[in-house]
């Protein structure tokens, strides 16, 4: 099993350092530890999660553990097809997270801890249709076992002592009460070995004509040992498993599944699994997918579909054919998917871009298109007790979704419920409250006739959560309840009956988030998880808004720290991530409430609130235009001036000098934090975690930009700070994830940008974490993040020496 292994001092590899007077300083070896009352919060396990059972009637708190060593991230990985793999349990790579589970009553408050093993690793938790027991996997050093507890009792048995497979799919609950597990097969045979000596070259092709834009993944397939390796633990069959102790039965060969789940009735099962040919240039998902239905015992039906490789799509295109297959949740075996009328290519100008179409069991006769969509399907609900449909299509220009009501019986024409730019916040009128049919399928709840919505309700002034009716007949909405006083509560599941017994999710700036169960007009708790650090009462924050210099309304959390009094000048962080939007009026909107309970953890940049420092949290970064082909041709200009409305923010507000100002950000956030020291003189230092700084190596679009390098190569190297280095005057601390498997921001990026900075002359520090990814999760790794972090603003940011006269700009 794995174990918690206690905190100790391991050795890093060596950390350049470059500072203004030398050219390298002497490397350092080593994590580093950040100020103890730092260091004691980021150590404290942080409070259970919290899962509702389908009834509402009991709630299940899954006991989290504190921050992993960077030893169990060093556990072997198998990096194929854009997946991450540990060979040991057959099961994505990753780290002990969930450790105990206990179930309270939502009335009562009796609580029963479910009997775990000893030093339990829980994963794949999942209640049981009826909410009677709850499915789970309890991970081994040599595989993982599969687990049901009796959510009455709390007792748990062992079904299958190890062999589960869930790299792609985890255990579900048949509509019948069995589970359906995805297993190992026992006849594998030995992991596949690579041979010292290569069997040949790894040759790959290019059809003259055929454009193939595929984005940077990383972790793909490179030779035939990664195929095989690949094959081998991907390969599973589908076992159901009954809970009165009869033998499990087989339903199927062994094959590459991505997907198996049965139809409502039960009576069948959709089945996809991959096929040769494998690409080195996409992952897995891109892969030849076969999608056929077979009975509940395995017996062969049907095919529905065989989609080819997907490795020459265009960008932000689709699979031509049938795609998106999935059973209709209310009907008894009825299966729905899209198929794209335009090509596959949202670059092609059309009136229809896609359809939906139906086929029932036996499905043999001819699919029945049952609606056709203006723009790209994205998905659909089903609606409790009825056959209808809420369907979505998306303008990737306009960045508008519509929804609309479809009758899949094609009785009725679709009727449009919703149109709204996605990005328009104040215009959301909820999503649909879930709830899940005796089948074990999630629709859309209904009342009396009516759709339950519930949505974060965002105004002017902060988010107000609301739960509303919707007549679809009328399509007016009726208030059931909204979110008022100094606190910010949210709808977390709707009990049976009128709508007017629910649960919400409750947090102010003195409660650290806890649940409320309304009944009767009445409120009362029903968890009581403390305040996580006790010792930080005093921050201050607030939602504030300033504008950008073309009259764009910006907004910022403002976070001041304990004991500040009005008038002090203190060092500011200004952290952001740059967001691309249509019009000035949806950037400038608040999305945020006032009333949030700070919460300080794992290497977040509000630590700084502890070393005296105020910080502009999210601080707007809006990129504002009205084509989204062009948006980007003035991304500079408009991160420049949103920064420096921000930092005349801090000035006019009193907190803040204009000087000691420095800029991070995350991933995009630190290509942001790049270009503003590159092109702006307004911070005195930038932090840049985990980022890409060489648009060139990304040359098929990213974030948003959808034209490929050789489209707009002017704009490609522009907006590479790489290319600007030299201009890059201030200190730059970067620090990266050695194993960072997010598209686009390879290692090598901040590798490059380091060796550039130090080369022109500039001042920067690169950091390179052992075993981390993309988000950082070793408690070493964390607590060195924060030890850098705090002493690189330390240094360069709130004792930097002010000049007699100072505009920030």
């Amino acid at each position: 099993m794995r174990r918690l292994l206690a905190f100790t001092a391991l050795v890093a590899p060596a950390i350049a350092l470059a500072a203004p007077a030398a050219a390298q300083e002497q490397a350092e070896d080593g994590y580093r530890l950040p100020p103890a009352d730092v260091a004691d919060i980021v150590l404290r396990a942080p409070p259970p999660a919290v899962s509702i059972s389908p009834e509402y009637d009991r709630m299940l708190l899954i006991e989290r553990e504190a921050l992993p060593p960077v030893s169990e991230l060093a556990r072997p990985m198998e990096k194929l097809a854009g997946l991450r793999l540990d060979a040991s349990v057959n099961d994505r790579h990753g780290t002990r997270n969930f450790v105990g589970m206990t179930l309270r009553d939502i009335t009562g408050g009796n609580e029963v801890e479910i009997a775990l093993p000893a030093e339990a690793d829980i994963s794949h938790v999942n209640w049981s249709n009826d909410g009677r027991y709850i499915a789970f996997s309890n991970t081994y050093e040599d595989g993982m076992a599969l687990m049901v507890a009796d959510s009455a009792t709390g007792q748990a048995r062992t079904l299958l002592e190890r062999g589960m497979n869930p790299i792609f799919q985890s255990p579900r609950w048949l509509p019948d009460g069995r589970l359906l597990v995805m297993v190992s097969p026992s006849n594998r045979g030995p992991m596949p070995v690579e041979s010292r000596t290569p069997e040949g070259p790894a040759i790959q092709n290019a059809v003259g004509g055929e454009e193939a834009q595929t984005r940077t993944y990383q972790d793909l397939l490179e030779n035939p040992y990664d195929e095989a390796l690949f094959t081998w633990l991907g390969t599973s069959q589908p076992v159901i498993y009954s809970l009165d102790g009869s033998a499990p039965e087989v339903v199927g060969p062994p094959r590459l599944y991505r997907y198996v789940g049965a139809s409502p009735d039960n009576q069948y099962l959709l089945m996809e699994w991959m096929e040769q040919p494998f690409s080195y240039q996409v992952p897995y998902s891109d892969f030849p997918l076969t999608s056929a239905v077979t009975r509940i015992d395995g017996t062969p039906v049907a095919t529905i579909a065989q989609q080819p490789l997907a490795d020459n799509l265009p960008v932000q295109g689709v699979q031509t054919g049938r795609r998106s297959i999935t059973w209709h949740p209310t009907e008894a075996s009825t299966l729905m998917w899209a198929e794209a009328q335009d090509g596959g290519d949202p670059r092609t100008v059309t009136d229809v871009r896609d359809a939906l179409y139906t086929l029932a069991a036996p499905f043999t006769g001819t699919p029945r298109e049952v609606a056709r969509f203006e723009d790209r399907y994205a998905g659909f609900s089903g609606i409790e007790g009825t056959d209808d449909i809420i369907a979505a299509d998306y303008d990737r220009d306009t960045r508008e979704v519509r929804q609309a009501l479809i009758d899949v019986t094609g009785t009725n024409a679709p009727r449009q419920l919703f149109l709204r730019n996605v990005q328009d916040a104040y215009a959301d009128p909820g999503s649909p409250v879930s709830t899940t049919t005796d089948a074990g399928f999630s629709v859309a709840r209904v009342e009396d006739g009516d759709l339950l919505l519930s949505g974060s309700g965002a105004t002017p002034e902060g988010l107000r959560p609301f739960l509303r009716r919707f007549d679809m007949d009328t399509l007016e909405t009726t208030e059931i309840w909204r979110n008022d006083g100094e606190y910010l509560e949210s709808i977390a599941g709707v009990l049976e009956g009128d709508g007017t017994s629910f649960i919400t999710r409750y947090e102010s700036p003195i409660n650290p988030g806890n649940y409320r169960l309304y009944t009767g007009g009445q409120a009362q708790f029903i968890t009581d998880f403390p305040d996580p650090h006790p010792e930080l009462t005093g921050i201050r924050r607030e939602v504030v808004t300033y504008p950008r210099a073309d009259g764009t309304q910006l907004t910022a959390t403002l976070y001041l720290p304990a004991g500040y009094r009005e008038g002090d000048k203190l060092p500011l962080v200004v952290w952001a991530y740059p967001l691309e939007y249509n019009n000035a009026a949806t950037a400038g909107q608040n999305r945020d409430s006032p009333y949030r309970f700070t919460r300080i953890g794992s290497y977040s940049q509000l630590f700084f609130l502890t070393q005296g420092y105020a910080v502009l949290d999210d601080a707007a970064m809006p990129v504002v235009g009205s084509d989204p082909e062009t948006v980007n041709d003035t991304f500079i200009e408009q991160i420049v001036s949103s920064a420096q409305a921000a930092v005349d923010f801090s000035v006019a507000r009193g907190f803040g000098d204009g000087y000691r100002v420095g800029v991070g950000g995350h991933s995009y956030g630190a290509f942001m934090t790049a270009n503003l020291l590159a092109h702006s003189d307004i911070f005195r230092a930038g932090i840049a975690r985990s980022g890409a700084y060489n648009r060139t190596l990304t040359p098929f679009g990213f974030q948003s930009e959808r034209r490929v390098f050789w489209d707009a190569a002017q704009t490609y190297y522009d907006l590479s700070p790489f290319m600007q280095a030299d201009q890059i005057n201030e200190p730059l601390l970067m620090i990266h994830g050695e194993n960072d498997s997010n598209s686009g921001t390879f290692p090598e990026q901040s590798e490059r940008m380091f060796a550039a900075v130090r080369g022109t002359g500039g001042t920067a520090r690169l950091v390179m974490l052992p075993y981390e990814d993309h988000g950082y999760r070793g408690r070493e790794s964390i607590l060195h993040v924060l030890a850098e972090s705090i002493d690189w603003f330390d240094r360069y940011v709130k004792n930097a020496e002010m000049p007699e006269t100072s505009s920030g700009g």
